[in-house]
């Protein structure tokens, strides 16, 4: 059993990495002809905006609930490196390098989330609970034929 401090400390970082994502899914749907501009301009294609939405809002609703949460991370990890690339590359300009860097270390903080999880107060370790202690669930039924 975790102590509640790491459990603590495993949902303390769940919201903030979550916060990021609904932050800025949200200014991307009330921003979104901003947004769109802002993606034209670096010659990604607009149709991919919506994707970008979901994929922040999604991810980010999952890792604060904890649920399906080594996946949530290892998809926004992808796009938070595909961002810094897409978006961030001009490293003589100080904020640019700065939102380079940022991006990197967020998807540092989802690699580690998607290698050990979402930690004991996250839906997923429920669910885990639950599995263990229902007999049968997971196993395989197989027939014999005589």
């Amino acid at each position: 059993m975790p102590l509640p401090v790491t459990a603590a400390a495993a949902l303390a970082g769940r919201l903030l990495l979550a916060a990021i994502f609904l932050h800025e899914a949200w200014g991307k749907l009330t921003g979104y002809s901003a947004a769109l501009a802002y993606m034209q301009a670096f010659g990604v294609p607009g149709q991919l905006l919506p994707l970008a939405i979901a994929v922040e809002l999604g991810c980010g609703v999952l890792i604060l609930c904890g649920y399906h949460t080594r996946a949530a991370a290892l998809l926004l990890a992808g796009f938070c490196l595909v961002t810094a690339v897409l978006f961030h590359t001009k490293f003589g300009d100080r904020n640019q390098l700065l939102h380079f860097e940022k991006d990197l270390a967020i998807a540092g903080g989802l690699l580690v989330l998607f290698a050990h999880g979402g930690g004991a107060w996250a839906l997923d370790a429920l669910r885990a609970s639950r599995k263990r202690r229902e007999p049968g669930v997971g196993a395989r039924e197989e027939r014999v034929t005589i």
